[in-house]
């Protein structure tokens, strides 16, 4: 049986500080994934710190957002034939170590396309704030009414995606909060999700889109979001929806 092509997708934008060990330590603790860094319109050196410590780089011209920046990711994927890409946020959140808890998952199940890494699975202790564990709480009660199973975490960023998934998220991704966005698609498709419990690091750099002042209005904007999404179409999904994604060689 051929081994599977495996890619790491490395969102960044303006993660120089820490980029490179994020990409250091996929490239030691999982040697098997190749790893690719979208460079969302950074205005440091993200770019050059990412070629550097091993990685390919596809840059965007723009600031397009986590869901743009997730979606090329995908779309790069998609293109160079992978068979696993797992989204490893860049500022050092998910640890390399867990990638093997995500592989084991999918790779002992066919049927499920997409594993995601739980904070709030039983292990480890991972703090937040009052208004994002509030968030998280609802977001999860909302998706397991919808999917009809359990989901814990549905901002986790970190996930495994099979072939299916990777085609679905390439060819249509949400462009703004699109984690509890994607859980719900992958539902409306009759695609699978399973979730595995991992340890979760804070941020190395940078510093987070939301803040407590934005929380309320995340909060509404998501659960808008997931209303809407119950009514979009499907998506129609094909093998080779793109034109090959490649990456940009850096001087």
């Amino acid at each position: 049986m051929p081994t599977a092509k495996k890619l790491a997708i490395v969102p960044a934008y303006n993660e120089e500080g820490a980029i490179a060990r994020v990409v250091t330590a996929i490239r030691e603790v999982t040697p098997e994934f190749d790893v690719v860094v979208i460079d969302d319109g950074s205005t440091d050196r993200t770019a050059r710190a990412a070629v550097d410590a091993g990685a390919r780089v596809v840059i965007h011209p723009i600031n397009l957002g986590i869901g743009g920046a997730v979606q090329s990711g995908y779309q790069f994927a998609l293109a160079n034939e992978y068979d696993m890409a797992v989204q490893i946020d860049g500022d050092g959140q998910h640890p390399a170590s867990e990638l093997p808890k995500l592989v084991d998952r999918l790779e002992a199940e066919p049927s499920v396309d997409l594993v995601y890494g739980s904070r709030f699975l039983g292990e480890g202790e991972y703090k937040q704030t009052f208004a994002r564990r509030a968030g998280i709480v609802v977001f999860s009660l909302v998706l397991s009414a919808i999917t009809r199973q359990r989901v814990t975490d549905p901002t986790s960023g970190f996930r495994l995606a099979n072939r299916r998934a990777i085609a679905l998220f390439a060819r249509d991704y949400p462009h703004d909060y699109p984690e509890v966005e994607a859980i719900l698609m992958m539902h409306r498709h009759e695609l699978k999700t399973a979730e595995v419990s991992v340890k979760m690091d804070h941020r190395e750099s940078g510093r987070s889109s939301i803040t407590w002042v934005h929380s309320g209005y995340y909060m509404l904007k998501v659960l808008l979001a997931v209303f809407v999404g119950l009514f979009r179409a499907r998506t129609i999904v094909e093998p080779r929806d793109h034109a090959p994604v490649s990456s940009t060689p850096m001087q």
